[in-house]
């Protein structure tokens, strides 16, 4: 193989289409050569998200997108619900912490899911007890898919209780849409961001925010204000006082922008369903391979996302090592754990090039070759797995 292979969590390995749009000469940010791109990227994300809510292009990561969206919406002083069973759950309470919101955080063990009873329960007590604080709680904050873990977290029921005590939804979507139905008007998402290099298959570079008109109203009456970037009501002056020209108040990646455009056009061509039956089948085949191959899976397989596959480090074996000899052997690049897992499990990505069969079944014969240089065989091992990798 003659380039590295992302098999990674994110960014994906983009396809040379999608690399080819982003090699177009450089549009200007604004006027009538950039509006229409900018605009039909818009309708095409709308038509993802499927939302009616207002849609932002944030230059940056996703994890700036979802910081405004905390920051603009509720004050200090005030709670946040925070259930967590993970890495970016826990990113989602040092955001919220770090605006002086209270934070009240369910831990679930990592590799099982959010349960929405057990929230339930909790916002029930919870309620009461910080309104009598004086920091009322105003809204719930979550990742859907916990990549840490692989974890898939059952959103739609999740919002039912959020919708139940009236609490705004903000959710971190990164590694999720796109790869798993989410109807952000069905399901009541107030916000919700994720970005184009994981299930889109697109550059990093610009995070995708949907706001509902509830959102904008709590944005507009938080009294506080924690700089101009990343508070909202700055993005709705210039959506408001700029629309024809600049709706926006910084410079916009115009180049990511284009390929995200295209990675879009090319997924409703294939069809968004399709997509994501293809992902889940890409999953499929690979779990099976690394059940052959004598790996277990990190998460309950009822409770996995399709978008990637975390397994425990093989018994006796160095994780570390095992990605140096796929990455320099091999040409190919997956995740390791994160946090506390770090050397004790490792993260397969089905997203991109890395979802073609061609890639998944080059991965499984070089594991195969690495158990047997490191005299760890399999449980039932893969044959000709030399074959194979000379022909990829």
């Amino acid at each position: 193989m003659d380039r590295l292979r992302l098999l990674t969590v994110g960014p994906v390995d983009v396809g040379d289409d999608t690399l080819g749009a982003l090699a177009q000469p450089t549009l200007p940010h604004y006027g009538p050569p950039w509006r229409p791109v900018y605009d039909s990227t818009l309708e095409l994300l709308a038509r993802l998200f499927r939302t009616s809510n207002d849609i932002l292009l944030m230059p940056g990561p996703g994890s700036g997108a979802l910081d405004t969206g905390i920051g603009s919406l509720i004050p200090p002083h005030s709670s946040i619900c925070v259930p967590a069973n993970g890495f970016f759950g826990e990113r989602i309470q040092q955001i919220v912490e770090a605006y002086d919101i209270q934070a009240c955080v369910i831990d679930f063990p990592p590799g099982q899911p959010i349960d929405p009873e057990t929230l339930r329960q909790k916002l029930a007590a919870w309620i009461p007890q910080c309104a009598a604080e004086g920091r009322p709680m105003q809204a719930m904050a979550l990742a859907h898919h916990e990549t840490s873990t692989g974890i898939l977290n059952p959103l739609r029921e999740i919002a039912q209780v959020a919708h139940e005590f009236d609490l705004v939804l903000i959710v971190d979507a990164v590694a999720s849409m796109g790869g798993v139905p989410l109807p952000v008007d069905e399901w009541g998402i107030d916000v919700c961001v994720s970005v184009p290099n994981k299930c889109l298959s697109a550059p990093p570079g610009v995070a995708m925010m949907s706001v509902s008109p509830r959102g904008w109203e709590l944005a507009n009456a938080n009294p506080a204000r924690h700089g101009w970037y990343h508070d909202l009501r700055t993005w709705a002056w210039f959506r408001e006082h700029e629309r024809e020209w600049h709706p926006y108040p910084t410079t916009l990646p115009t180049n990511v922008i284009v390929a995200l455009n295209h990675a879009l056009t090319k997924l409703f061509e294939e069809g968004a369903d399709q997509r994501i039956a293809h992902i889940r089948g890409t999953a499929m085949h690979v779990r099976e391979g690394m059940n052959e191959l004598g790996f277990q899976m990190f998460p309950h397989p009822d409770y996995a996302a399709p978008v990637l596959s975390a397994f425990h480090a093989y018994p006796d074996s160095n994780v570390s090592d095992m990605m140096r000899f796929l990455r320099e052997e091999h040409n190919l690049m997956i995740s390791g754990g994160l946090g506390d897992l770090a050397g004790k499990l490792f993260r397969i990505g089905h997203m991109g090039a890395a979802a073609t069969p061609a890639i998944t079944e080059t991965l499984l014969a070089a594991l195969t070759e690495y158990l047997a240089t490191r005299g760890l065989n399999g449980k039932h091992g893969r044959t000709e797995a030399k074959n194979q990798l000379r022909q990829a």
